[in-house]
């Protein structure tokens, strides 16, 4: 650990004083080359003007200064010093190209493959001709032409090879920051849509048992004189109704609890199971509400289940209040696939119609609709020609993705 520790700190170090790691490279670099200029080439006297070759080597290094930012011109630089001293007859061994393999390895490094394989093949080719043509007559071939293009291809090499990991590594990090957003914004889209279903479940128990009970206090105000046995009842009604109503408020809330809380309501989720009794409990509201089943019922599934009662108990509530008819009718048809619900009153329409009052800033409607798509449904709702108000919807009975179209 106490290592790792320290060789961060040295990468950090090395990072913040880059001009200073340059100078030691370059400083470094003349000391090999240096070297390298004084080995003789084997057979051949070794030329007087050596120090010529020092003086090359210590240009060539110099210029691996600006190797980071100029990669380009220091290949160009440190090819004609190489060029410089073949001509005078040194041996190119490694030692002696040194600097210039460096600059390949840093442009290879920096710059793209059409580049890098441009200039490392242009200076393999002056360099070698330069030896192959001004060298001595005697030095053996494979030292004026095969040892000069093995040592700077390979660092050509090696640093298009760096180039392609740190691409590779930038790439791989882009992909996992990437996936990390994706898996945020997921998780994001999922909180969404459950507080939207909850807002949806709230809405409709509230709306429900808030109009019921509405319903039930103004009745029994009314009846508190006339027949107060009868507002009495009405009165036990309400209190049912408020007691219904916090089960459910209750029940819903749970939802946001978390899974492994004690506390949490294990009632199952309402069904059309419990229609009779939902249309039971608007008779204490005044409104008759009359179900009616086409077709051999089939099972459906827990969602479509919820759906089809939530649609139902909201067009309900729907007429309770905002329609002056005192009757509704609930039709449920089986077919093969698809279960179709219309729920229809023969409100004469002196009142304000639901579905303008739902659009003028209601949720009742919206919510409707938003249940039968989500579980690939369709929902409609409007009067009809012959008077009163439906709401239409096909839910299947095997959800699938969400449809588009709407009913006509």
């Amino acid at each position: 650990m106490l290592f790792t520790h320290q060789l961060a700190d040295w990468q950090r170090y090395l990072r913040d004083h880059l001009r200073a790691v340059d100078t030691a490279v370059a400083v470094l670099i003349f000391g090999v080359s240096a070297l390298g200029v004084l080995i003789p080439v084997p057979g051949v006297d070794h030329p007087a003007s050596w120090w010529w070759g020092m003086l090359l080597a210590g240009v060539a290094s110099a210029s691996v200064l600006w190797h980071r930012n100029h990669p380009r011109a220091v290949v160009a630089v440190t090819s004609g010093c190489m060029m410089g001293a073949a001509g005078l007859g040194l041996l190119l061994s490694p030692l002696l190209l040194a600097p210039l393999m460096l600059a390949l390895y840093s442009l290879a490094a920096r710059t793209d493959g059409r580049t890098t394989l441009a200039f490392s093949l242009g200076s393999v080719a002056l360099v070698v001709l330069a030896a192959v043509f001004t060298g001595p007559a005697a030095e053996p071939g494979v030292l004026k032409i095969v040892g000069p293009e093995a040592w700077l291809l390979l660092p050509a090499a090696l640093g298009r090879g760096t180039r392609l990991r740190v691409a590779y590594v930038g790439a791989v990090e882009a992909r996992a920051e990437h996936a990390e957003r994706t898996r945020e914004e997921e998780a994001r889209h999922r909180v969404a849509e459950e507080r939207i279903r909850i807002a949806r479940e709230l809405h409709d128990v509230v709306a429900h048992h808030l109009a019921l009970a509405n319903a039930q206090a103004g009745t029994a105000a009314h009846l508190m004189r006339t027949n107060p046995d009868q507002a009495e009842k009405i009165v036990t009604e309400l209190a049912g109704t408020t007691s219904a109503a916090l089960r459910e408020l209750k029940a819903t809330v749970g939802l946001m609890r978390q899974a492994n809380d004690p506390d949490a309501p294990l009632d199952p989720a309402p069904g059309l199971a419990q229609l009779v009794d939902l249309a039971a409990s608007f008779g204490t509201a005044g409104l008759t509400v009359t179900i009616a089943t086409d077709g051999k019922p089939q099972p459906l599934s827990p969602g479509v289940d919820l759906t089809a009662y939530r649609i139902v108990q909201e067009a309900l509530t729907n007429v309770t209040k905002h329609a002056t008819t005192r009757a509704a009718l609930v039709r449920l048809t089986y077919s093969r696939d698809r279960l179709s619900i219309t729920v229809t009153n023969d409100d004469d329409g002196t009142d304000t119609p639901p579905a303008t009052r739902t659009r003028d800033g209601g949720y009742g409607l919206l919510g409707m609709r938003e249940r039968a798509t989500s579980i690939g449904g369709r929902l409609r709702a409007g009067r009809r020609p012959e008077g009163g108000f439906e709401v239409a919807t096909e839910l299947p009975l095997h959800p699938h993705a969400p449809e588009e179209d709407q009913l006509p």
